[in-house]
């Protein structure tokens, strides 16, 4: 109706024009249409083509309410739009009113700060993410101190700032890489998953911290994806989850495996459930309680009665999906009864909670726990994700600088020159007699290796330019070393002894303990040879004695897989 209103008004106007302007139709066509009830569809197929820019131009000029507009010839020239032009509405007034309506209302403080998901503050102010299009500066640490500053945007992610540090080094297994956040204030640091946001965790630092982002080698971070159940040769296989600390009795007679219980965790219905003994901190003491945790997908509840599971005796201690775990790596700061501690760290900044477990194997369980109940499907999608990376990029480009794992092949040293066996049955027949008769021949030489390098003095130095030498570090220093890089079985670093004069150690990881192992020179008309085994396999450098421990077992409790290194950024 609204429509039909205002074209009758458009046709009236062009009536009182035609009328004023009689020049623009021809003279035959004047005097036939002067009747008021003309025919509209014929004056239209007479009107000329000057007619008919002139009634788009006057009709363009009516407003809604049949009253007319400006002339764009009498606008200001800066002023003049095009018909075909989208007139643009200012709306900086409206936003300022948005904006002094905001900053005039008082921060009303939250009430019930556990149900807010924002995890900078605890009030009901509007939450201000980080601008996705603005570059931000991470800076990150490498372990000898050196750091580099990025500029990257808020949408990029732990992975993206690995594989640029590791392109960037020409370093080696790009998924083992990861991003650790430290806090050196609290001695607290946790491994980044590689889908979290670095500009985020960033921007949630407390105002002159001192946390900052060390890269770093963490070879546990899809241990229990890749190897649910390490390989055990001389004692029963540990596992990443204990069967004495599963609830229940079905799962532990029923005695699953492993990586069936690492999918269990997976799915909502028949995600186990984990249980044992944990000392708590008390909140304002320095006192450390007893308690009997229980680790659900609803949360994270203790006992108040011994190890009872009554409702009525559990007590809501934390919430799984809302919280952080994190490593506590100083014992004295808190005076914790053992050196396995951790802390779960919610939304606000002062709810920290600390644990400490009774050893490595239950707190590696714990902390593996609580990854997978928080974030379970999304760990297995990103290490879907770092397998298919490394396959693309394993088929387009060539072996360059792998791990030991695919450089080294099987060799035979009984001879005086050696060679390598190509069989793989000879080589596995081979790796079953090393491993069954190393110690029957005790007086005969069996394992040598030919020198190489005796008389260009090079055997006495050439260890120091590889990356799992660490020089004169202490015992507790390469402890420290192995456990900030998963403390998996077969993590190892050598450095020089400080008891024996010109010995080195052997520090390796096996079964969540660090073994020592003393590298002593021998000397044998006149040559210099390194041993571990009192003269039986002798080496002419740790190089060799490395190479060979990556792929013969020996007299050590497993191989040589995964060394700790340091990278200078």
């Amino acid at each position: 109706m609204y429509q039909e209103n205002v074209d009758m008004r458009a046709i009236c106007r062009l009536r009182e024009w035609i009328k004023g302007h009689p020049q623009v139709l021809s003279s035959d066509s004047t005097a036939g249409y002067q009747d008021a009830d003309m025919d509209i569809v014929v004056l239209e197929r007479s009107v000329s083509t000057r007619l008919g820019n002139l009634y788009q131009k006057d009709a363009e000029s009516l407003l809604p309410n049949g009253h007319r507009t400006a002339s764009p010839t009498d606008l200001h020239p800066a002023l003049r739009t095009h018909s075909s032009q989208p007139l643009h509405i200012p709306v900086h007034r409206q936003l300022k009113e948005e904006e002094f309506r905001t900053a005039s209302l008082p921060t009303i403080p939250n009430p019930f700060p556990e149900l807010c998901s924002h995890p900078s503050s605890p009030t009901f102010s509007s939450p201000h993410p980080p601008s996705t299009r603005d570059t931000h500066v991470i800076t990150v640490f490498s372990e000898d101190g050196m750091r580099r500053s990025l500029g990257v945007r808020a949408a990029v992610t732990a992975r993206d700032i690995c594989c640029q540090l590791v392109d960037r080094h020409r370093c080696v297994d790009r998924d083992t890489w990861a991003l650790v956040e430290c806090h050196p204030d609290s001695a607290l640091e946790r491994c980044l998953e590689d889908h979290e946001l670095p500009v985020e965790v960033q921007s949630t630092w407390p105002v002159n911290s001192r946390n900052k982002f060390i890269f770093r080698k963490h070879y546990a971070k899809y241990e229990f994806f890749r190897n649910p159940q390490s390989d055990g040769h001389i004692s029963p296989p540990q596992t990443f989850f204990p069967m004495q600390m599963l609830a229940g009795s079905l799962e532990a007679d029923a005695g699953i495996p492993q990586a069936q219980l690492t999918q269990n965790f997976l799915n909502v219905r028949s995600c186990p459930e984990i249980q044992g003994f944990l000392h708590l901190k008390e909140k304002g003491k320095k006192t450390w309680r007893r308690l009997y945790f229980f680790l659900r997908r609803s949360g994270f509840y203790y006992s108040t009665k011994g190890t009872s599971k009554e409702p009525r005796h559990l007590q809501y201690f934390a919430d799984v999906n809302e919280s952080n775990i994190y490593t506590v790596t100083s014992r004295k700061m808190y005076n914790s009864p053992t050196d396995h501690g951790f802390c779960v760290k919610g939304v606000a900044v002062t709810d920290k909670r600390l644990l400490c477990c009774e050893d490595e194997q239950s707190h590696k369980c714990w902390m593996t726990a609580f990854r997978l109940l928080k974030l379970g499907p999304q760990l297995c999608l990103n290490y879907q994700l770092s397998q298919q990376k490394n396959a693309q990029k394993s088929w387009n480009e060539p072996a360059v600088g792998r791990g030991p794992e695919t450089c080294l092949v099987p060799m035979d040293f009984s001879g005086c020159t050696g060679r390598v066996i190509e069989n793989p049955s000879e080589a596995s027949l081979v790796a079953e007699e090393e491993g069954l008769a190393w110690r029957q021949k005790k007086g005969v030489q069996r394992h040598s290796l030919p020198s190489l390098c005796q008389d260009s003095g090079l055997s006495t130095a050439i260890h120091k330019s590889q990356p799992w030498f660490h020089g004169r570090i202490s015992r507790e220093e390469a402890h420290r070393l192995i456990v900030q890089h998963g403390h998996i079985d077969g993590v190892f670093l050598m450095r020089e002894s400080q008891r024996t004069p010109k010995s080195f150690v052997l520090s390796l990881s096996h079964h969540h303990k660090t073994k020592h192992f003393l590298v002593a020179p021998c000397e044998e008309d006149g040559q210099m040879f390194f041993t571990m085994d009192t003269g039986q396999t002798r080496f002419n450098d740790l190089i060799q004695l490395v190479d060979f421990y990556q792929i013969n077992r020996g007299a050590l409790p497993c191989s040589l897989k995964h060394y700790c290194t340091r990278v200078s950024l």
